[in-house]
């Protein structure tokens, strides 16, 4: 079966990474730099050739944008979803400091919360969490 890992390209690897981490919790596990390829350019030698990054519990992939310019969409977003409403808040909370919240952090009609945030580095990110059980 295959496992999926987000696999985010950046103008600046290391920084978003440190975001999540702050914003999520955990750690950068490894980093691999242009510099340390065979005949690697000097321009390049401190930029990101691979991370592995652990945050909130989720393994990320990350990278430095060196060959072409960045360039964000809509296509794809990561949805986050919380096992607490607390957990929920603080995640969206933390993750939209310097981004833009696209749809508020707010009860949504299926029993649980729901919001959306573009974070500033042009990741936009669905944040939920579990839906009650209803009290019938």
């Amino acid at each position: 079966m295959a496992k999926l890992i987000p696999y985010l390209v950046s103008e600046d690897a290391r920084a978003q990474a440190e975001f999540y981490i702050n914003a999520l919790g955990g750690e950068v596990r490894s980093v691999m730099t242009h510099g340390q390829l065979p005949d690697a350019s000097e321009a390049l030698k401190d930029k990101v050739l691979h991370m592995c990054v652990m945050a909130g519990g989720i393994t990320f992939f990350m990278s430095d944008s060196v060959f072409e310019p960045l360039t964000h969409g809509n296509g794809i977003q990561l949805n986050l979803e919380f096992p607490t409403e607390a957990e929920a808040r603080e995640a969206f909370a933390k993750l939209g400091e310097g981004g833009t919240v696209k749809h508020p952090l707010e009860p949504a009609f299926w029993g649980s919360l729901f919001g959306q945030i573009e974070d500033k580095y042009g990741v936009i990110w669905m944040i939920t969490n579990q839906a009650q059980a209803s009290q019938a």
